[in-house]
């Protein structure tokens, strides 16, 4: 049998190297939403351990879809109406898989005294008091920022917020060790390389990058959100590290909430100043 020439092959190798990104995204997008993904997809247990590389990607698709059901809303009901419509399809489309986070981390955090109890209350499935409360305030803070924000930078907003927010999520996994011994995120949370990292960081670049050049968002509101989000992530980050000495699924969730709010607040803050 013939050789194939090297540029062919050349061109198979970047094929199939395509291929196989295209099957992590979507991976990616199974775990972490209720989309459906095509089935000539297929899964392999490797694929999810490098599919983190497209959480921020992921981001983008739900930003897509809350952005359009909110400026639906808007043209037909008030403000408010509008951001809270988006937020519950928010929470629909991901099957609340940060805001559960979120919830399981305040309780953990919230009542555990060591790093075994922390762990333990994280993993009961049900709801205490600290993760109801926290919830709950997350949910209103972050309805109230974007009520307040204009009808085009809400859209804007979420569109930077939903794949920076999971990226900061992500670099717990570049940075930080994955404490449990079993958990349904270890899978994804086993490896991830610096250049994976660089390919998260990429995508999620790429709506901050273009609402700054359009002149959609001013780099001022850009870099307000951005620092106030940067400064919950490695805040949370140092907790997680010191009471637990790494993170968990829960985590993960917790950073990306706490991150994405802390964006809306950044934004709203140079809207206040006039520098939106």
């Amino acid at each position: 049998m013939p050789e194939m020439p090297p540029a062919a092959h050349s061109t198979a190798n970047l094929a199939n190297w395509c291929v196989l990104q295209l099957r992590l995204f979507f991976i990616a997008l199974q775990f972490f939403t209720r989309l459906p993904i095509p089935r000539w997809v297929g899964f392999e247990s490797d694929w999810l351990h490098h599919a983190s590389r497209y959480f921020p990607l992921v981001g983008i698709v739900v930003a897509a879809i809350t952005s359009a059901l909110y400026a639906l809303a808007a043209w037909l009901w008030p403000q408010t109406i509008a951001v809270l419509l988006s937020t519950v399809a928010g929470i629909y489309l991901t099957g609340a898989f940060h805001e559960d986070g979120f919830a399981d981390v305040c309780d953990g955090f919230g009542g555990g005294s060591t790093p075994e109890r922390v762990l333990e209350i994280m993993k009961d499935s049900r709801i205490g008091a600290y993760g109801a409360i926290g919830i709950a305030l997350l949910l209103a803070l972050k309805w109230c920022a974007l009520s307040h924000l204009p009808v085009h930078a809400v859209i804007v907003a979420l569109f930077i917020a939903h794949p920076m927010s999971r990226l900061f999520a992500a670099a717990l996994i570049w940075r930080l060790d994955y404490v449990r011994a079993e958990g349904k995120s270890k899978p994804l949370a086993q490896n991830m390389s610096t250049a994976e990292f660089l390919i998260a960081a990429a995508t999620a670049s790429l709506p901050l990058l273009a609402a700054g050049l359009a002149g959609w968002l001013s780099w001022y509101a850009i870099l307000a959100g951005m620092a106030g989000a940067a400064a919950a992530a490695v805040w949370l980050g140092k907790i997680f590290l010191r009471r637990i000495g790494g993170y968990t699924g829960d985590c993960l969730g917790a950073v990306q909430q706490v991150a994405e709010v802390a964006f809306y607040l950044g934004v709203l803050a140079c809207m206040r100043s006039g520098t939106l």
